[in-house]
């Protein structure tokens, strides 16, 4: 048994990112000024996206996309309730009504053949689809895109999950550039994320919404401070928006620019670490691995095994309690959003209200998967896993 706790995720920060952090506080400018501009830049070229905006978290970029497209009290947005609760809460936070649909049992993402039953019967004000390409595997794009177009919606993806997944041979972030939709894209930075600023979020779409997101994101100024302050910038500044204070920092982005220049070879340790996972995992029929379309490149943040638990005379939460015990972290992702009392007490859910995401939260575990893992850490999980499975199948 592995001796040492393997953490369930760690970020992997280098020489570079400490020398690019302390260039950046060297330079007197460690707000937001001319690496974040960089950085939105060199992330907007990487995906193909047609402008960006770095933000201080996911969460933000969430909030201002619907807030730049003008979703506000009575309007109602469609998501899922498999997804962290950031996605409910900011639809809450515009004054707006989250209505979840269920999942596809295969990839647990968003079924677009409930959304649309849910749009032909919804009583309310629908104005958006927000789609989560959850745990990195993108959501079924051209069915959104279609039912978008029906019902003239805007779609806001989350994205926190989906850096460098692609749908049909394009990153995902990049299709606002070829799609006639109104479509905003948010990324996370967290610390756990396949790039990290610390803390930090990007939103992409067209130069004119994201110049919108921009004025919302810092106080809804006429002129941010790199603007005002600079030597080529003017002291005078309106403000036009009742803004928010989302913006990222200098600092944050210098981590960003070199994380951004490293994702490809993270990204391959992380497909590297997947294969290793399936090939194992897929030998044993108390386990179940994730699904892959052929149309999509898996961006693997996440490697959420399933457990047929009919096959074991333990349940989900006893086998995360045994591979804690051989010093393995996990996680779980996640708990459904209607079963969290906030929404539960609100709306009035039952579990069984949608009874995918609740049937297969059940059974769901996320096993460690990050670039930091070396050769033995994925053999000590791999063997930790498969002997809980031997030790407790029926």
């Amino acid at each position: 048994m592995r001796q040492t706790f393997l953490p369930f995720s760690l970020p992997l920060i280098g020489e570079e990112e400490i020398a690019e952090v302390i260039d950046t506080l060297r330079s007197d400018w460690i707000t937001t000024g001319p690496k974040v501009r960089r950085f939105e830049e060199e992330f907007a070229a990487f995906i193909g996206a047609p402008a960006a905006l770095a933000l201080n978290s996911g969460t933000a970029a969430l909030h201002v996309a619907l807030v730049a497209l003008g979703i506000g009290p009575g309007d109602a947005v469609i998501t899922t309730p498999m997804t962290f609760c950031s996605c409910a809460h900011v639809i809450e936070h515009v004054g707006g009504r989250p209505i979840f649909v269920d999942v596809e049992p295969d990839t647990l993402n968003i079924d677009p053949d409930e959304i649309a039953k849910k749009l032909e019967r919804s009583k309310f004000k629908v104005r958006a689809i927000l789609p989560v390409h959850l745990y990195g595997h993108p959501c079924d794009m051209d069915a959104i895109w279609e039912l978008a177009r029906q019902y003239n919606l805007a779609i806001i993806e989350d994205a926190a999950h989906a850096l460098p997944a692609k749908y049909k041979g394009r990153l995902i972030g990049s299709l606002s550039a070829i799609c006639d939709l109104q479509v905003a894209v948010c990324f996370s930075f967290y610390a756990t994320k396949n790039l990290t600023t610390a803390e930090g979020g990007m939103l992409t779409g067209t130069p004119a919404f994201i110049e919108e997101a921009r004025i919302w994101s810092l106080h809804g100024m006429s002129r941010d401070a790199w603007k005002r302050y600079s030597a080529e910038g003017s002291w005078y500044y309106e403000v036009v928006r009742p803004g928010f204070k989302y913006n990222m920092t200098d600092i944050q982005a210098a981590i960003g620019l070199c994380q951004l220049s490293k994702l490809p070879q993270f990204q391959a340790r992380r497909c590297e670490i997947a294969r290793r996972y399936n090939e194992a995992f897929s030998q044993f029929e108390e386990l179940q691995i994730p699904t892959q379309r052929p149309e999509v490149e898996h961006a693997w943040h996440l490697y959420v095994l399933r457990l047929n638990l009919e096959m074991l005379i333990i349940d989900r939460d006893r086998f995360i309690e045994e591979l804690k015990a051989r010093n393995i972290g996990t996680s779980v992702h996640f708990i459904p959003i209607h079963l969290h009392p906030y929404y539960r007490d609100k709306y009035g859910y039952k579990p069984e209200d949608f009874p995918v995401a609740y049937r297969e939260y059940q059974r769901i575990i996320s096993l460690p998967l990050y670039p930091r893992m070396n050769d033995r850490d994925v053999e000590d999980v791999i063997e930790a896993v498969i002997d809980v499975v031997k030790r407790y199948r029926r």
